[in-house]
């Protein structure tokens, strides 16, 4: 069985380090917290889902938001998304993810916020 390691800077760690789950876990937010272009040197990390979010909800922004998310899961081998659910939010949208650890099988659902108050400025 693979064990990935890797650090944060948060202190919800006394040490720093993240392992397995958590680690997937904090390396999709980060993905879901940038905007997509914004990273130096690799302009497919992120999501588009910050360029949407003033825009009306249809079935045609939903579907496109799940594509991001689709896209977002295939760059990570180490996962996979079983659902996802998208909903409007009080002042965004909300996604629900089910997510699938590929190497341990481990089934787990994280809840994603974007709201429109907290969005990042070009």
């Amino acid at each position: 069985m693979t064990i990935y390691r890797g650090f944060s800077t948060k202190n919800k760690h006394k040490n720093f380090k993240l392992t397995d789950y958590e680690l997937i876990k904090q390396d999709l937010i980060n993905q879901f917290n940038t905007r997509r272009g914004e990273r130096v040197m690799n302009p497919d990390f992120g999501t588009d889902i910050w360029d949407l979010l003033f825009d009306p909800f249809t079935d045609e922004l939903k579907n496109s938001i799940q594509d991001d998310i689709i896209r977002i899961a295939q760059s990570d081998p180490r996962i996979a998304i079983e659902q996802a659910i998208v909903t409007e939010y009080q002042h965004g949208i909300q996604i629900e993810l089910e997510l699938r650890v590929v190497d341990t099988n481990q089934l787990d659902t994280m809840v994603l916020t974007f709201d429109q108050r907290l969005a990042p400025t070009v």
